[in-house]
């Protein structure tokens, strides 16, 4: 596919350019690209090059985004591609979200309406998720496949950092219908230190979405010594209940070494321990990534 020309950039000095899309505000000098390696200049304009090219597809259970309260028991076709504007030291899907479209060995060239016609294939499926990767990367091929797939009466599902501008998100919220949202630890250290970003921002968007009305449920890894401190993790839980409300889900799930780290998987005990701390407070807490138990 030809180059894409990017949404949310601003044209500055010498032919360098501001993305917008998220808080991260790069500036970009010609022939390189942003922290997220697939929004690139291109002499002096802002291009997606991954628009139209996905690293995965695949018909998964809704449960598996997680998302829990939205449509049990029914599919969503999963769509990834390459990138992340963060970079997690504890990453676990590192082979698609720190590549570029130069590094990744096989993309798959698609438009939107070949995912609407192959959303439309399975009778159990309710629509389309943004997933894998970071979808807010190829924000502008997933605004795209996301009004075709609401023409053809389907559901759109983003799964994201939640790390994206208030502009750009407001226009995504227009035609999403369920958001799952990983908030990743609930100190500015945390984000900083181990994602290279910060945690206002992904706040700001929690309480955007909550706003709109969308289904939303909440993600958090927990990794042993470093975002697992029951007094930050109740802090977390209390911005959850007092903010997004108490019948917000949250998915608990376990570290397992991979990426940059290579500390022991987080101990049951810990989970299990966290687990009942934030059901004091929320109506639904949910384990994931744990040894099946009763």
């Amino acid at each position: 596919m030809m180059n894409y020309v990017a949404k949310y950039w601003n044209s500055i000095s010498n032919k360098h350019t501001e993305c917008v899309l998220c808080p991260h505000h790069c500036i970009i000098a010609p022939g390189k690209s942003g922290k997220c390696r697939v929004r690139k200049n291109l002499d002096g304009r802002l291009i997606s090059t991954v628009y139209g090219k996905l690293c995965s597809y695949a018909f998964d259970p809704i449960e598996k985004k997680p998302l829990y309260h939205y449509f049990p028991g029914k599919e969503i076709l999963s769509i990834g591609s390459v990138g992340c504007n963060l970079r997690c030291a504890f990453c676990q899907n590192d082979s698609i979200s720190q590549a570029s479209t130069e590094t990744f060995p096989r993309l798959y060239e698609v438009s939107p309406n070949d995912i609407v016609a192959l959303a439309l294939t399975r009778t159990n499926n309710i629509g389309v998720a943004y997933t894998y990767n970071e979808p807010v990367v190829w924000y502008e091929f997933m605004m795209d496949c996301a009004l075709e797939v609401q023409k053809a009466g389907m559901k759109n599902v983003v799964v994201t950092n939640g790390y994206i501008a208030e502009d750009p998100l407001s226009e995504l919220i227009k035609i999403t219908d369920a958001f799952s949202v990983d908030l990743k630890g609930f100190s500015e250290e945390f984000y900083a230190e181990m994602t290279g970003s910060s945690l206002a921002p992904v706040l700001n968007s929690l309480l955007q979405i909550k706003a709109s009305g969308r289904h939303l449920e909440v993600v958090n890894l927990v990794v042993p010594g470093k975002n697992d401190d029951p007094e930050v993790f109740s802090e977390m839980v209390k911005f959850i209940h007092d903010e997004l409300g108490k019948e917000t889900v949250l998915h608990i799930n376990r570290y397992h070494p991979h990426f940059q780290m290579t500390d022991p998987a987080t101990p049951v005990k810990t989970m299990i321990a966290l687990q009942e701390l934030a059901k004091k407070h929320l109506s639904s807490v949910y384990l994931g990534n744990m040894p099946w138990r009763k």
